[in-house]
């Protein structure tokens, strides 16, 4: 392929995805995430400027292949995944940057909150949400949460100050069961649920902004976008422990994905006759087949055009 543009990229979907590049020996030279995959890939046969020390790489590059995903968060955990399971050899750190965390609902009469935690331990008055990448994120969501359902101000056993801010906040521990409700729905992915959340914070936020507090509303607007990061669609890391094989067929080729203990681990594609892929489609899990089918198509087009 070379260091000239390479015809695939104009297959390249303007999604946000993973890709992937391989050598003419089929051996993958890096994985990368891009907000949208074409500008992103084709930024390589450009002016490389700070990442001049990729030029050796770009020149070997044989084969392109992306998957693209339904959230920024769900292609940082995939990118993660696959760096985790083989490091190639011009990615410099494997399973990226982000820190792993969980959301913890302490539901517990006595001292109801969310927390953000780096482990689970069990316990019947604790539920885990996540896992999310980036505790800095989850902390801003978790404080997102607690300004329009302020559940800590539900418990038993307020303090002083306490007990004035829910006086303030007009909450109870009457509240308390609507307000874990509330929670869960919203950290459930509930659509309803997320909208009034972000309708809440959009109206506060509109509010400190009007009575000049734009610091505050500046501090809102990110809890805003930490929220979409934790609530957005992502299917590639989850809390069930599932084995199984997702896979789409489309112009000869098939590509599967395994899901090992609930996290997308191993990404790859084939050439393949309709034939024999139809074992295969016959038990990818129907909440797979729409992503294993377009990621089929997409593969299909690359590899028509390399």
């Amino acid at each position: 392929m070379g260091p000239s543009a390479p015809a695939a990229i104009a297959r390249l979907p303007g999604a946000l995805g993973v890709y992937r590049f391989r050598d003419a020996r089929g051996r993958v030279l890096y994985i990368g995430r891009a907000t949208a995959l074409r500008s992103r890939v084709a930024s390589y046969w450009s002016d490389l400027r700070e990442r001049a020390h990729l030029a050796p790489m770009v020149a070997r590059i044989a084969r392109i292949e992306a998957v693209t995903c339904d959230s920024l968060h769900e292609a940082a955990w995939l990118e993660r995944n696959l760096l985790e399971g083989a490091l190639p050899p011009w990615n410099r750190t494997p399973g990226g940057q982000e820190s792993l965390v969980y959301i913890r609902l302490d539901q517990r009469p006595v001292a109801p909150r969310l927390t953000v935690e780096h482990l689970r331990r069990p316990a019947d008055h604790w539920r885990y949400f996540g896992p999310y990448l980036g505790g800095l994120r989850a902390r801003q969501a978790v404080s997102a949460l607690h300004r329009i359902l302020p559940l800590a101000y539900a418990g038993t056993r307020l303090g002083g100050g306490q007990l004035d801010m829910a006086r303030a906040r007009g909450v109870t521990g009457a509240d308390r069961e609507q307000l874990i409700r509330g929670v869960t729905a919203v950290l459930e992915r509930q659509p309803e649920a997320i909208g009034r959340a972000r309708a809440g914070l959009e109206l506060a936020r509109d509010r400190a902004a009007q009575a000049l507090a734009f610091e505050l509303a500046g501090r809102i607007q990110d809890e805003i976008q930490a929220l979409d990061w934790v609530t957005c669609p992502q299917r590639v890391t989850t809390l069930e422990a599932d084995d199984f094989d997702a896979c789409g067929w489309c112009g000869e080729v098939l590509v599967r994905f395994s899901v090992r203990g609930g996290r997308l681990c191993h990404w790859s594609q084939r050439s393949c006759t309709r034939s024999r892929a139809a074992p295969h489609l016959a038990v990818t899990p129907a909440a797979w087949t729409g992503y294993a089918g377009r990621n089929a198509e997409l593969a299909a087009a690359l590899a028509a055009a390399q």
